[in-house]
C-alpha cells in the first residue's frame, strides 16, 4: 500500500473511531456537548487530507494540509477535554489521543517536506 493509500486509510479509521467514540457520549454530560466538535474536527481531517490528494498546486497542496493539520490538532483538544473532564474512559480517550497526534506528526512532516522541495525564488 502506498503511503498515500496509507494515510487515507488512517485519516478515515480516525473519523470512524471519533464517530464512535461521540455517539457514545451521554446526553446531558458535558461531553455530550462537546461531541460535536470532536465529530466535525476528527472527521475533518481525512476530509482535508483527501482534498489535499487531489491539489491543484503545490502551494494548494501546502494550503489544504495546513487546514488537515489544523484539524487532527483541534480533534486533540476536544479529545483532551474529554478525557480529563471524565466524559470517555481514560483508555479509549488516549488510545484515539494518540492516533491524533501520531497524524498531525505526519502531516507536519508532509508539508515540511512539500515546502522545501518547493522551487527558490
Amino acid at each position: 500500500m502506498s503511503a498515500k493509500a496509507e494515510l487515507k486509510d488512517r485519516t478515515r479509521r480516525f473519523g470512524l473511531e471519533v464517530l464512535r467514540l461521540a455517539s457514545e457520549l451521554r446526553p446531558g454530560t458535558c461531553g455530550h456537548l462537546l461531541q460535536r466538535q470532536l465529530v466535525r474536527a476528527g472527521t475533518g481531517v481525512g476530509a482535508n487530507y483527501r482534498a489535499s490528494c487531489r491539489a491543484k498546486s503545490r502551494a494548494d497542496f501546502i494550503a489544504k494540509m495546513t487546514t488537515t493539520e489544523e484539524e487532527a490538532d483541534e480533534a486533540s483538544y476536544w479529545l483532551e477535554l474529554l478525557i480529563e473532564s471524565g466524559s470517555v474512559s481514560k483508555t479509549r480517550g488516549v488510545a484515539l489521543l494518540d492516533e491524533a497526534g501520531q497524524l498531525t506528526a505526519i502531516i507536519v512532516a508532509s508539508i515540511k517536506t512539500a515546502k522545501s522541495n518547493a522551487p527558490k525564488g
